[in-house]
């Protein structure tokens, strides 16, 4: 038998979420986000229902740019613990199967499985997670995860699609480097500077033009990412976390500088103190600020030396934050840390972990 990677990725998953406890709002288009009130302020879709996709409502829209596009539209506010009971559902289900489930989110799982016929596999997969939860979704199969998972992509709604070696330049040859796992849009106008548009483009560029450019070990990435090239290896052990962060969305933007630097010294002094209280270090900062226009840039810089000191990570901040233009109006603040190797990691001091757990 050969080694495959399924990825298993819950169609709508919160909206479906809603709709299993609420039946007589199936067909209907269903906007979740925030307190479900469009006409409050900053607030933001989480996801919307196939049917209210139709309309132009996306991910990450404002709810009233929602209404506006579909107000016929059922509202609904989230509710984590309920998405979190349901994945959980789905997770046992996949795991009563003779594969090795790998939990990415709520809604997404890699699973790893020694089989003859993945399609068969992945036919009692989605088959058991509707029959036990009401939830469908949808299975990419790929001789490692870049290729699984875009695989799922090619299989929405509620399919099953292969992705191998075998099939990746009829597929992906042609298509924009943006359609890649990983490359977002702004990688992709770097990319474009290259004269590298297409994924075949991507696959074929020179090694060391893209190490020059992105790092020996981002442009190594690229390079590989544009061939399909992957990770085989699935486990079980819950994934360690490589980040933490923290982000205000202001109920009136922000114009004043003096005010974003204040608040955002506030952002990274707290959150360095909840990685602290776990025993960690801290190695790189990074800056997200979101314009009135919804325009959000990130930008970051690692630390002159590994810290758990919130003063040095607000300084840090600071710096990456005169790298924006702060001439209009700021919607959003938010600070990332990014943690030192594991081998870095300290234990925390009692007095840490008592505040940490207040």
């Amino acid at each position: 038998m050969s080694w495959w990677i399924l990825h298993v990725d819950l169609d709508q998953f919160v909206a479906a979420v809603e709709v299993r406890r609420r039946p007589e709002l199936r067909g209907l288009p269903v906007v979740v986000g925030g307190s479900g009130d469009p006409t409050r302020s900053r607030q933001v879709v989480a996801t919307a229902s196939y049917e209210a996709r139709q309309f132009g409502v996306h991910s990450g829209m404002p709810l009233r740019a929602a209404a506006r596009r579909c107000p016929e539209a059922v509202f609904l506010p989230t509710d984590p613990p309920a998405y979190d009971a349901a994945s959980v559902e789905v997770m046992d289900t996949l795991r009563q199967f003779p594969v090795i489930v790998e939990v990415w989110g709520w809604d997404e799982a890699f699973l790893g499985a020694e089989t003859d016929d993945p399609e068969v596999l992945a036919t009692e997969l989605r088959a058991a997670v509707l029959a036990r939860t009401a939830l469908s979704c949808s299975i990419g199969i790929g001789d490692n995860k870049v290729r699984a998972k875009l695989a799922t992509g090619f299989a929405k709604p509620a399919g099953i699609y292969r992705l191998t070696a075998a099939n990746w330049e009829d597929v992906m040859a042609h298509r924009p480097v943006r359609d890649l796992w990983g490359i977002g849009s702004r990688m992709s106008q770097n990319l474009a500077e290259l004269g590298l548009e297409t994924v075949a483009q991507l696959a074929a560029a020179d090694p060391a033009t893209l190490k020059e450019r992105f790092g020996p070990r981002m442009g190594g990435w690229y390079h590989g990412l544009g061939q399909g090239l992957g990770d085989t290896r699935v486990t079980d052990v819950p994934r360690e976390p490589v980040s933490r962060s923290r982000e205000i969305t202001f109920a009136t933007d922000l114009t004043d500088q003096t005010e974003i630097e204040e608040q955002l010294v506030k952002i990274a002094t707290e959150v360095t103190r909840d990685v602290v209280a776990e025993g960690r270090r801290i190695q790189r900062v990074g800056v997200k600020v979101r314009y009135a226009s919804f325009y959000t840039p990130i930008k970051s810089r690692k630390l002159p030396e590994i810290s758990q000191d919130p003063d040095e990570v607000a300084r840090t901040s600071l710096v990456v934050l005169a790298k924006f233009d702060l001439d209009r109006p700021v919607r959003l603040l938010g600070v990332r840390v990014e943690f030192a190797p594991p081998e870095d990691r300290t234990e925390p001091a009692p007095d840490e972990a008592e505040s940490s757990g207040s």
